[in-house]
């Protein structure tokens, strides 16, 4: 009873349920503008550093997670309003709610004909260039961002959450803030994002897996065919340049029935992405909604399996008179 009390009433539950209220906000200050500000500041600065591009960007990442795990740390610290600050850090670090309201924005665009607005609001949420998609390549740009983003955005910064506060959920957050601005593979950040990149790779490897593990886990509870999509998931996933992106995105690929890869074009450069999940089968407006759904419900079990394991990790070690 103990155990289940704590699943349900903890700091992830609370988090997630706050992210799922109130989303993002403009009107609240958020951490991640702030990581992305002082990036903004710190990048010119290091480049003048007489070391290798390589290697000031891995400076850079070890001291701005650092920076961020401290900071986060010594205000949740703080007497009295450190309550507030531990509630703020953890619903502030995770992504899903805003991104399903998005994503929902989306659908309701395209539901009423409004291509243009639908492209601009996608563009908000993905790298790639959205100026020219027809509704198709709409549907399915927003399918893969969702899915990739449910362990980026959420899963992975949950997991952390759970392991070890907001203060080293904050110091994943800046990882992934980093990797998002530096890094890709162009010229200008080839070297310099390189670090970034392989970071946030280490720092997502498991999130990614358990990731994959709460979509089929959903899909299971909605009735899709989850055993095909545990089967035909995997070989998939690897086609991926990503060692993390293709796993939740294959999963979500073959439960829905639907394929995502194909022709995008980033930064001006076109690309063509690996073919996920069955091949020739587009998304629908309906697949896009049950898809959505799909991926609440896996957030739900996430945070509920994730509290659910370390409360009994915690009481074992407890019988043994050891504190988590």
């Amino acid at each position: 009873m103990k155990i289940l009390i704590w699943t349900i009433f903890s700091l992830p539950t609370l988090a997630f349920i706050i992210d799922l209220m109130l989303g993002d906000p403009l009107c609240l200050p958020h951490p991640v503008r702030w990581i992305g500000r002082f990036l903004e500041w710190l990048e010119p600065k290091a480049r003048r550093w007489r070391t290798s591009l390589r290697v000031t960007g891995a400076l850079c990442v070890a001291a701005t997670a650092a920076l961020c795990g401290v900071a986060v740390y010594a205000l949740t610290e703080i007497k009295i309003i450190g309550i507030v600050l531990t509630v703020y850090f953890a619903y502030a670090g995770l992504a899903l709610g805003e991104l399903l309201d998005c994503a929902r924005d989306v659908v309701e665009m395209l539901d009423e004909g409004s291509l243009d607005e639908a492209r601009e609001a996608v563009g908000e949420l993905v790298s790639r260039t959205t100026s020219y998609m027809s509704e198709k390549e709409i549907r399915r740009t927003l399918a893969e961002t969702v899915s990739e983003n449910f362990c980026d955005g959420f899963v992975a910064p949950l997991f952390y959450l759970v392991l070890g506060g907001p203060a080293l959920m904050w110091a994943y957050k800046a990882v992934s803030t980093m990797d998002s601005m530096w890094g890709y593979k162009t010229p200008q950040y080839r070297e310099f994002g390189w670090a970034a990149a392989r970071a946030d790779d280490v720092l997502a490897y498991v999130p990614a897996r358990l990731a994959t593990a709460l979509l089929l886990a959903a899909g299971a509870i909605l009735k899709l065919d989850w055993r095909q999509a545990k089967a035909r998931f995997h070989a998939d996933a690897v086609k991926m340049e990503s060692p993390n992106a293709g796993w939740p995105m294959a999963a979500t690929a073959w439960l829905m029935q639907s394929t995502m890869g194909g022709p995008a074009v980033y930064f001006g450069t076109a690309k063509d992405k690996p073919h996920l999940g069955p091949e020739c089968q587009d998304w629908t407006l309906e697949k896009l909604k049950k898809m959505f759904n799909l991926v609440l419900l896996a957030g739900i079990l996430g945070v509920l399996s994730f509290q659910f394991v370390r409360a009994s990790a915690s009481a074992v070690l407890e019988s043994f008179g050891v504190a988590l």
